[in-house]
């Protein structure tokens, strides 16, 4: 009888291995980072081209003055003085969270040479959505990251139990404290109707309520230019902040951008041409400085995969256009079966009429047609429009008030290539015809 026939599954997988594999610390499947495994070596540091990598000063392009302007508000740490609350907007790939986070690291630093206590904190608020995680994020970052050696639950305790720690425990060994809220808008608290309780009026009166001596300072990130539309009056009341909108890269600073990231690749593996064009793209679809670095990491290991000695335009062509799918697939992150509806209703709209922009009623009339083909649940005319306009914040769809005589008329049109919004949703609409077949039966 096979001596394996009784052993567990995680037995007879390691009995697998060792069969085939003598020396497990060699084993052929994940060759040595200095042995490739095969002649083309491409990538000589990746770790430029990761997300979330914080440059040094001398690769951040095109954002000195936002650097100067961002440091003249919170910078004042480094003098002894309460910093001020700024909001940063703009697109995605702007540089909002690479200068934030620089300036504020570099401000902690002096202020801590000059014998100043500054503590920062950076949260993601599109993981931490709710005020009990974000409270817990910034308990268990400060305590962690400065050492304070205080017992604070992952779970079990809410978002008063963490602000208490906050308070009590731990900003109290600082004078000033720099919070980085990105992302802001993902905070659950922040709807459509203008809430914004939670972490930021928690925040911005915790002084004033006499919780905590120590002076802080609130910096918010996002991606929408409108976001501070959506507070609600009394938290805008308390949260004064100094604002500062991020312009979109152009072709040129996306090139150096790039360009400083060229020794992530080994010397002469970029083909000549081959950083312009990845400029010139990104610049043309969305200046998104993040998706650039991402296209070119990619068509490094589209090369790779395929053994080549260099990456080409070719390379570049095949993955930017995957890119650009993916980008307004993040941005529609978390949006439902219903929005997605109304985005492929627009959407074939552009791919089957010569009107740039459309009413509310064209895009309602095709979206039940949609609903039908796709066995969705009809929204009333009302829900349609507030879903458009919640891609209208997300900035994927565009619209303005008509001349016509019904009151508070709109019209509505893309701003992304209707084929990329197409197949942006299709994994959830995979009933309703391609970009494709649109074409050919408007044509017929």
């Amino acid at each position: 009888m096979d001596s394996d026939v009784n052993k567990g599954p995680s037995a007879q997988s390691e009995s697998a291995v060792q069969a085939n594999v003598t020396n497990p610390a060699n084993d052929p499947l994940f060759p040595p980072p200095d042995e490739p495994s095969s002649e083309c070596r491409i990538f000589a540091n990746k770790d430029l081209l990761r997300i979330g990598h914080v440059p040094d000063e001398d690769r951040i392009v095109g954002r000195d003055t936002e650097i100067q302007r961002i440091a003249n508000e919170i910078g004042v740490v480094t003098k002894n003085e309460a910093p001020n609350n700024i909001g940063i907007y703009g697109k995605t790939g702007t540089g909002k969270s690479l200068v934030a986070r620089h300036v504020t690291q570099r401000a902690q630093i002096t202020a801590i040479h000059r014998g100043i206590d500054v503590a920062t904190v950076y949260v993601d608020c599109s993981s931490a959505t709710t005020e009990t995680k974000a409270a817990k994020t910034i308990a268990r970052s400060l305590n962690q990251e400065h050492d304070l050696g205080l017992e604070i639950p992952r779970r079990g305790i809410g978002a008063d139990d963490y602000y208490a720690y906050l308070w009590e425990d731990i900003l109290s060994n600082f004078d000033h404290a720099i919070i980085i809220l990105d992302e802001v808008d993902g905070l659950r608290e922040v709807s459509a109707e203008g809430e914004a309780e939670g972490v930021l009026n928690k925040l911005s009166r915790a002084e004033e309520n006499r919780f905590t001596d120590c002076n802080l300072g609130i910096v918010t990130i996002s991606n929408k230019v409108r976001f501070k539309e959506r507070l609600s009056e009394r938290v805008d009341s308390s949260f004064h902040q100094v604002d500062f909108v991020f312009k979109p890269y152009d072709a040129e600073q996306l090139q150096l951008i790039l360009k400083n990231r060229r020794d992530a690749f080994h010397e002469g593996v970029l083909e000549a041409g081959v950083i312009a064009k990845c400029a010139a793209l990104s610049a043309q679809e969305h200046g998104d400085a993040r998706k650039a670095i991402v296209v070119l990491k990619a068509a490094g290991e589209a090369a790779e995969k395929a053994g080549d000695q260099a990456v080409t335009e070719v390379h570049l062509e095949h993955v930017a256009d995957h890119a650009e799918v993916d980008r307004v697939r993040e941005l529609m992150r978390g949006n439902t079966p219903q929005a997605k509806a109304v985005l492929y209703a627009l959407a074939s709209l552009h791919l089957t009429s010569d009107e740039s922009a459309f009413s509310t009623s064209q895009i309602y009339d095709r979206y039940k047609n949609v609903c039908g083909v796709a066995d969705l649940k009809e929204l009333t005319y009302n829900g349609v429009y507030l879903l458009l306009r919640e891609q209208r914040f997300l900035e994927i769809v565009g619209s303005q008030l008509t001349d016509g005589k019904k009151k508070n008329a709109r019209e509505h049109w893309l701003q992304v290539d209707p084929d990329v919004a197409l197949r942006a949703v299709s994994d959830d609409l995979p009933s309703l015809a391609t970009a494709d077949e649109l074409r050919e039966r408007a044509a017929s």
